[in-house]
């Protein structure tokens, strides 16, 4: 954790890699405020007592990032608490089975190339979805939550995404990004039969599978601007409507 955010992670019982996003730096030295933004891993496997937590916490939406097998699969568990899918399929899965069926080599440098691909199709094929989470964060008052399976990949792209719209350094997006090493807890009920090796790649992040997001960004869109501007569909008026709601006076 860093200095300025010690209490960043959130212990749930039920749930793993839940934090609040608020602490960092954003444009003009503004904070990132605290207690509104949430992001975690799947939310399905809820205690009582971790919901009286979120109850507390006032979180009263959720948006599901989760493809529609996986919410069938492994349905949240929140009474009380509105849910809103965007869905985003976890292709990279996809991308395994075939391969194993296929008979081809499956190992980690395999694994990695496989998470890279996913990134690039993040930026290319979804930023309507991301925007759409984006202006969902703008214009609610209350604290919501946003998440997929393991909160690191879907998860981890929407939140460098809106961190990155809110004028945090990238060094610091990155810095929020690898904390999922240190807080997520493997749930063997939603893993893929494959290699060691290979899981391990599939349920961690590295740094360049984000650089490779941002290298899309950069190379194919023109920058992070053009990009929140152009795919997510955040226009001017919206990003300045979600840095109002979201940075602290300097």
């Amino acid at each position: 954790m860093t200095p300025d955010r010690p209490d960043t992670a959130i212990a749930l019982h039920g749930a793993s890699n839940f934090r609040d996003l608020g602490g960092l730096a954003g444009d003009g030295g503004r904070r990132v405020r605290r207690a509104l933004v949430y992001r975690s891993d799947h939310l399905g496997r809820l205690s009582d007592e971790d919901l009286q937590r979120l109850n507390a916490l006032g979180v009263s939406h959720c948006v599901d990032l989760r493809g529609p097998a996986e919410c069938r699969a492994l349905p949240n568990r929140l009474p009380g608490i509105s849910i809103e899918h965007l869905s985003i399929d976890p292709t990279v899965l996809r991308r395994v089975r075939e391969r194993q069926k296929q008979g081809q080599a499956l190992g980690r440098a395999e694994a990695v190339a496989l998470m890279q691909e996913t990134y690039q199709d993040f930026v290319r094929l979804r930023g309507a979805v991301f925007g759409q989470l984006l202006a969902r964060i703008a214009g609610r008052e209350a604290p919501l939550v946003f998440h997929c399976t393991a909160g690191k990949d879907r998860t981890g792209m929407a939140a460098a995404l809106l961190l990155g719209a809110l004028g945090v350094h990238r060094d610091e997006v990155m810095a929020d990004y690898l904390l999922t090493n240190r807080l997520y807890r493997r749930d063997t009920r939603v893993e893929e039969p494959a290699p060691p090796e290979v899981l391990e790649v599939l349920w961690q992040v590295q740094p360049e599978f984000l650089r490779t997001a941002w290298r899309c960004i950069d190379e194919e869109f023109g920058g992070l601007d053009a990009y929140l501007a152009g795919p997510v569909g955040l226009d001017g008026a919206a990003r300045e409507r979600l840095r109002e709601r979201l940075l602290a006076e300097a």
